[in-house]
């Protein structure tokens, strides 16, 4: 396994340690907000009380649902990545809205603002945890960007 596989397990696991104790305690999302993390648009923590746990797997966008390809346009992969992820979501009775954190893998530091800004556009100011990790390459290497996260659908 190399030492990037290793460290993408490590926080997966160390998130969801972390994640799994919220998800046992009432579904209304509490956001515990900083000045700088609402700034870069991510909450310190999202505090959730019942519902189910949904473990989003990590995605990917090189297409729109047209077949067009986004290999040169991050803010394409972006828009695409969270239309499939709120569709995932779907599925499970709930929206993209129900996120509570995810992990944010870029091959370019450089796009870190325009991600922060496309994310407000998206949750308003009621935002997910976040990381947000810098790789040389994801797996397909017309993608610039993936999204992996949890969320945390219904009340008890």
């Amino acid at each position: 396994m190399t030492s990037m596989a290793c460290r993408r397990v490590s926080i997966t696991l160390a998130a969801a340690v972390l994640l799994f104790g919220f998800s046992r305690t009432a579904h209304a999302q509490k956001y515990v907000k900083g000045e700088r993390p609402q700034t870069r648009g991510y909450s310190l923590a999202v505090i959730t009380e019942g519902g189910k746990t949904v473990w989003l797997g990590g995605q990917i966008a090189t297409v729109d649902d047209t077949g067009k390809s986004l290999a040169g346009d991050f803010d394409g992969q972006v828009r695409q990545i969270f239309k499939l992820i709120d569709g995932t979501l779907q599925k499970a009775g709930g929206k993209l809205k129900d996120m509570v954190q995810m992990t944010v893998f870029i091959t370019d530091v450089r796009n870190g603002d325009r991600l922060t800004e496309i994310r407000r556009e998206i949750f308003g100011d009621n935002f997910p945890g976040s990381a947000l990790i810098t790789v040389t390459a994801l797996a397909d290497p017309n993608a610039k960007i993936e999204i992996q996260g949890y969320a945390v659908i219904g009340s008890k």
